[in-house]
């Protein structure tokens, strides 16, 4: 009986020596089996057609490459399958022989697809333009270059909440709770909650917390007197400069990221294992994938 067919997009990121050698390995491997297809391979710069038909993405890398094709699969969002060649690897969590171990598994489709909140963010500038952002993990303004403390002020759903005097603020999605915001102080989130964190970096008033609440409310950030050098950065890869002026909201964005998981593999079993909750941080060693 021949074996159902896969159609697989493979992202592979960068040009990383080590990420193509596994990729060209990788390459003859899928091509000797029966019903499996590559029907695109991009890298990190590659624009991928809306109506190229998959069943699911295959991403060589670490973390950052789940969250740079998310935004290169923009508004079409296919399932995706992480293969790790980074270190941690929260999101990309199987190994090159761990994902070629479960392509029996793919191709009877005996894997769940857990479903992740993702976020738009419309910077507003004073000069009347909008950039809008999908992102994944977090929005962050932070001093950067200012050297300064900032006054950044929070409306939830057009209801003044507080002003922060900070480094800088978080607003994270559960993905991205165990990200920048994990190492500001923030909470981890259930990857699977429909929830925003709001977490202050580096806060003048020590009584000031990170903060919990739905996605289904707008937030919106302004810097009061922002001095020049203040940055808003998306996800860690996209960066501008802020003005007095401009004002940020972020609310939860249409897509969702649809992350493949195998059997054996969970978000608190992954936690586990990548936090060191057996006692030691566990990084893989990228000559050993």
């Amino acid at each position: 009986m021949a074996n159902p067919e896969l159609n697989l997009i493979v992202l592979t990121g960068s040009d990383r020596p080590d990420i193509q050698m596994v990729w060209q390995e990788l390459r003859q491997y899928l091509s000797s089996l029966q019903g499996v297809h590559v029907v695109g391979v991009f890298s990190a710069n590659d624009c991928i057609p809306q109506d190229l038909k998959a069943d699911m993405v295959v991403v060589l890398g670490g973390d950052g490459s789940i969250l740079r094709g998310c935004r290169q699969l923009g508004q079409r969002q296919l399932p995706i399958l992480g293969v790790n060649m980074g270190r941690l690897g929260f999101l990309t969590d199987l190994s090159p022989s761990e994902f070629r171990a479960g392509i029996p598994l793919l191709q009877s489709a005996q894997f769940s697809i857990v479903e992740h909140l993702m976020f738009e963010c419309s910077h507003h500038r004073e000069d009347g333009t909008v950039i809008r952002d999908l992102g994944l993990n977090e929005v962050t303004i932070n001093s950067a270059g200012s050297l300064k403390m900032l006054d950044i002020s929070l409306r939830i759903d057009e209801e003044f909440v507080t002003t922060f005097s900070c480094d800088g603020l978080i607003v994270s999605t559960p993905v991205g709770s165990t990200a920048h915001n994990l190492s500001a102080g923030g909470p981890i989130l259930r990857q699977d909650l429909r929830a925003f964190v709001i977490t202050p970096i580096c806060p003048h008033t020590l009584t000031v917390r990170p903060i919990v609440d739905s996605a289904d409310r707008s937030f919106r950030l302004s810097v009061k007197d922002a001095p020049a050098g203040v940055r808003i950065v998306i996800d860690g890869q996209i960066s501008r400069p802020i003005a007095s002026r401009d004002f940020i909201v972020v609310r939860k964005a249409p897509q969702t990221l649809k992350l493949v998981r195998l059997p054996g593999h969970s978000y608190y079993g992954t936690l586990h294992r990548k936090l060191g909750w057996q006692g030691q941080l566990e990084y893989r060693e990228r000559k050993g994938l």
